[in-house]
């Protein structure tokens, strides 16, 4: 009875490792696609080391089909192609920018005619190595839970680091430099800091949850439980002051606030954390060059144009609507646009600006759709799981990643303030990389959980029957 049992719980495991399989084939097949299609524009002939190129790419996503079917075989099916698929789209944008800078930048001799897609390529073996290392070492992700404060500590050290590191990087300090080397240690402070707020918020949401005074039909939290969502707020604040990076401010925030509204289920946090973030933005707006320059941009994107405009003004945020709007429907095709006129932002958070003008609104669409679904199993992944731990952390980290793309592509449209993060897994960037890839990992070991406890059959002991009762004595004749 226990084996059948058994097979009867690995058949949709063998189902879901099959479907995974064939939709990393198809990722891969239109990413080999997207290279033909674009160096056909740009050069009239096929990509050179295409076949060396679609098999390292199959190669990689093969092996780490083969960490999830072995060590997370309950998995989401979905999580892993997603992530293949965006990954290696953003290897075909690169390649395309890379030939319109080397072109357009190769008189001038700056920094903007060295390609990005080779090195590039190297970080998305590395993420993708760490990614399967993951998901094979950890048994399960609540072994995390020990070490909550420890990565709390961790992440706050990188945080502060970038304030001590020299000079800015176009107007920020985001990045520290060693040894020639430059990453952005904000990346993997959003998810060491959302394992912490799992953690704390697991332990001290029934203190979070008590009800307090109403305030115009709203009750809000008492006021010795808000002291945490105070600290939080000043940290975000002084990331914003001192490093003058708005994206992550938000992103650190606003993670926050979601996983405290799931963890106590009221929305008087969500309300208190929303006038919180619009007035500590509102004050930092005004305050701080940098960030004020921002938002001037924003709200008047074509005065750069005009003979006499602040100086904090760039000319990106308008080019980026234009490049958007030439895109129409259907876009010009890929190869065949001018997004590389934006300059060196391109290959970061104005990468979008590509897709919008060489694949136009159907392509936004389809790449935005994409990332939704990604966030979509992400939390289907939390409601599936049982543990407080792993609800929480699950839904922190699907809300870092649709807030991160947020922020990216509401700046580059023209919705919010350009902030600077890079567009997940397609910018160019190792520390975004191997970032979101961690939490490709994080989310398919929480998949396997939830999976397990959904379709693990559960067999119930058949109820102890009483013994059947003595024959009745015949009567003596």
């Amino acid at each position: 009875m226990r084996s059948t049992a058994r097979r009867e719980g690995r058949r949709p495991t063998t189902r879901h490792r099959n479907i995974e399989l064939g939709l990393l084939a198809l990722a891969v097949a239109v990413c080999l696609a997207g290279h033909v299609d674009a160096d056909l524009a740009l050069t009239g002939r096929m990509p050179p080391g295409l076949l060396v190129h679609g098999l390292s790419l199959g190669a990689l996503a093969g092996a780490a089909h083969l960490a999830v079917r072995r060590f997370a075989p309950y998995a989401d099916p979905l999580i892993l192609p997603l992530g293949v698929f965006l990954t290696g789209f953003g290897l075909v944008l690169l390649d395309r920018l890379d030939f319109s800078y080397k072109a357009a930048h190769a008189a001038k001799g700056d920094y903007q005619k060295i390609p990005a897609a080779p090195s590039q390529l190297m970080w998305v073996f590395v993420s993708v190595g760490v990614a399967i290392a993951l998901i094979v070492l950890v048994r399960h992700h609540r072994v995390f839970q020990r070490y909550v404060y420890l990565l709390m500590t961790g992440a706050l050290i990188l945080l502060t680091a970038p304030v001590f590191s020299p000079g800015d990087s176009f107007g920020a300090k985001r990045w520290i430099r060693l040894f020639g080397l430059s990453f952005e240690p904000d990346e993997f402070v959003k998810v060491a800091i959302t394992v912490f707020f799992a953690g704390y918020l697991m332990a001290a949401r029934d203190a979070l949850a008590l009800a307090g005074r109403k305030v115009w039909g709203m009750t809000l939290p008492r006021g010795r439980h808000v002291g945490p969502v105070l600290a939080i707020w000043v940290v975000s604040l002084l990331v914003l002051i001192f490093e003058r990076d708005l994206g992550t401010s938000l992103i650190f925030f606003g993670v926050f606030v979601v996983m405290l509204y799931v963890a106590t289920e009221r929305t008087s946090w969500v309300v208190l954390g929303l006038l919180m973030a619009v007035g500590g933005a509102a004050v930092v707006g005004t305050v701080e060059p940098h960030v004020h320059g921002r938002v001037e941009a924003w709200l008047h994107p074509l005065d750069y144009y005009k003979p006499v405009h602040d100086k904090a003004i760039s000319e990106q945020p308008a080019e980026a609507l234009f490049s958007l709007g030439t895109g129409h429907l259907t876009g010009t095709g890929l190869g065949s646009g001018r997004p590389w006129l934006i300059g060196f932002a391109g290959r970061s958070d104005f990468i979008f600006t590509t897709i919008g003008e060489e694949l136009g609104l159907a392509g936004v669409t389809a790449v935005l759709l994409v990332y939704v679904l990604l966030v979509q199993r992400g939390l289907r992944t939390a409601i599936g799981l049982t543990d407080p731990f792993g609800k929480l952390l699950a839904t922190g980290l699907s809300a870092a990643l649709a807030l991160q793309v947020f922020v990216v592509v509401g700046g580059v449209s023209g919705l919010v303030p350009l902030t600077g993060k890079a567009l997940p897994f397609l910018a160019a960037g190792g520390s975004s990389l191997l970032a979101n890839w961690l939490t490709v990992a994080l989310l398919i070991k929480l998949s396997d959980s939830a999976g397990r406890t959904a379709l693990t059959p559960v067999t119930t002991p058949a109820p102890a029957t009483d013994p059947a009762p003595d024959p009745a004595p015949v009567p003596a004749a």
